[in-house]
């Protein structure tokens, strides 16, 4: 089976597709499951990588959307929601709340509604890529359209 096929990369897919008929899903031979898997297999600088991490923030989710060569500061998010409690989402949480599986999640296609914030580092780069639903896909877009699609808001939100 295509990997194209399965359900959550579909989903990617048709969000990509309503948003821009010129942004196509780039399936990889080697695995794109870590920022670092991605970069080398993209053959790009790994803060290219746009890594997309759900977390817990006392009784909501959010995801963040990071450069693949920075870590998500809780202290700046934080302050950003004014919550004490944020912490990583479980693997199960991760699928139960996206629809996704950890290294596949995509800023695009969850399964419920998400507030994403957006980290400001990401607009360094021209172009950035993406998980597309499955760790061996993604999908490339530029900052602005990634802005766009993913409804999200920008912060400060690494180290």
């Amino acid at each position: 089976m295509s990997l194209l096929n399965k359900e959550p990369v579909k989903r990617v897919e048709e969000n990509l597709k309503n948003f821009n008929e010129n942004l196509n899903i780039i399936t990889l031979d080697t695995s794109a499951r870590t920022a670092l898997e991605a970069a080398s297999s993209l053959g790009c600088n790994v803060g290219a990588i746009v890594k997309s991490l759900l977390f817990r923030a006392e009784d909501k989710y959010i995801l963040c959307l990071v450069s693949g060569d920075k870590k998500v500061s809780l202290n700046k998010v934080k302050k950003i929601l004014n919550k004490k409690d944020i912490s990583m989402a479980s693997a199960d949480e991760v699928k139960k709340i996206t629809g996704f599986t950890i290294g596949g999640v995509s800023p695009v296609g969850h399964l419920n509604d998400i507030n994403i914030y957006i980290d400001n580092n990401l607009s360094r780069f021209e172009f950035l890529y993406a998980a597309a639903g499955h760790p061996n896909c993604v999908f490339r877009i530029d900052n602005l359209n990634l802005i766009k699609i993913s409804k999200g808001i920008i912060e400060d939100i690494t180290e």
